[in-house]
């Protein structure tokens, strides 16, 4: 029977620079992380979670706009 974990990922190809893929190895031998993998998932989930705020504080920015000037 398949992993669920396992079962639950998919792969996504992505051509990386040969200065990218050094830097993350050399963040893997560190320690930081297991494998490039794991450093991939949570460069993304932090890019996302970025954006997520970037989006809400923006939505704040245009709510202040509009109740101190209507617009």
């Amino acid at each position: 029977m398949e992993n669920k974990k396992n079962s639950d990922m998919e792969t996504v190809p992505a051509k990386l620079t040969a200065r990218l893929v050094a830097e993350m190895e050399e963040i893997i031998k560190q320690g930081w992380y297991a494998n490039k993998s794991e450093l991939i998932r949570d460069a993304i989930r932090e890019l996302i979670k970025k954006q997520r705020v970037a989006q809400l504080e923006s939505a704040i920015e245009e709510d202040i706009q509009w109740g101190l000037y209507g617009k």
